[in-house]
């Protein structure tokens, strides 16, 4: 007698799976719902899920940059990332090389190892005619306005216009005279950069900065040499200036009077790495010791006299 094998696959009689509803017994069962809930499953609201708030995209990024002046290394691997359409600060005690973050971001100078990154493009691998270009995107206000002593406050503030457009002298003057009462200039055009206070001509640096109307505005330590009623009012016009222009806004400083006004986002600089980056109120609340001393201005903690 032999044995029978198992039946060729074409042989096989599969029966409908007992799970599998036909298609009239799916409606008369979504229908016995609707009579009883009062609406068809099929149409329940779905859930709204909560979406988490996004991080605003980097205008600047600094990758893996290295910088050394001879013997003296003072970026050593600086990872940071500026967000777009925030004021931002770069906190440090002096002689940490925050300076020289912004020389970097224009491309005056280069990183030995590294990239730096604005608005997705390379400045260090751009040449000379592309980095000219990409340096229209900036504004920049120096420590002390960085003024022309022969031209009048006018002038001054006139001077990028006339030599990087075509603007008429008319188109040139509205920008001008918008941007200086901007800044509460507004009167003093003809007057001489040696008339000025040293409040007048970092708001007059201002307002040069702006009128190219960058997307990135620059500020290397724009408190030193004011006083401190005079660096509350010039963090105040920073604020109003931002909230109307938009835009990124990077301030250098280490007064932490001046970051407590104005900073939506803090980078804190030490031996040419970040300890620590992130929102503002978050940095102030920070546990990390070094923080914790730097922001507070105690004389206890990591940071000493070296």
């Amino acid at each position: 007698m032999t044995e029978e094998g198992p039946p060729e696959p074409d042989e096989l009689q599969l029966d409908e799976s007992p799970y599998e509803l036909r298609e009239d017994e799916f409606e008369r069962r979504q229908e016995d719902f609707e009579h009883e809930v009062g609406i068809r499953p099929d149409r329940l609201p779905v859930a709204e899920q909560e979406v988490p708030p996004t991080r605003p995209p980097d205008a600047i990024e600094f990758v893996d940059v290295h910088k050394s002046f001879g013997r003296n290394h003072v970026l050593r691997g600086l990872n940071m990332s500026l967000p777009e359409d925030q004021i931002s600060m770069i906190l440090g005690p002096s002689g940490t090389g925050k300076s020289v973050c912004i020389k970097h971001i224009v491309g005056l100078l280069y990183p030995d190892e590294g990239d730096v990154i604005v608005h997705g493009i390379s400045v260090p691998s751009l040449p000379d005619a592309e980095l000219f270009e990409i340096r229209k995107k900036f504004g920049v206000l120096f420590q002390d306005g960085a003024l022309f002593g022969s031209m009048n406050l006018y002038d001054n503030v006139a001077f990028p216009l006339r030599q990087h457009t075509e603007k008429s002298d008319e188109e040139i003057a509205e920008i001008c005279n918008r941007r200086m009462r901007e800044v509460g200039l507004g009167d003093d055009g003809e007057k001489m950069p040696n008339e000025l206070s040293g409040g007048m001509r970092k708001r007059a640096g201002f307002a040069r900065a702006l009128v190219l109307e960058p997307d990135i505005v620059l500020f290397d330590e724009p408190d030193s040499g004011l006083d401190p009623v005079r660096t509350a009012l010039l963090c105040e016009l920073i604020k109003e200036v931002h909230a109307e222009n938009g835009g990124c806004y990077v301030v250098i400083t280490h007064d932490i009077m001046s970051a407590r006004r104005v900073a939506e986002h803090i980078s804190v600089l030490w031996k040419g790495k970040i300890v620590e980056s992130g929102p503002a109120e978050q940095l102030f609340a920070s546990e990390n010791p070094f923080i914790r001393q730097f922001l507070s201005g105690e004389s206890a903690g990591p940071l000493g006299m070296e």
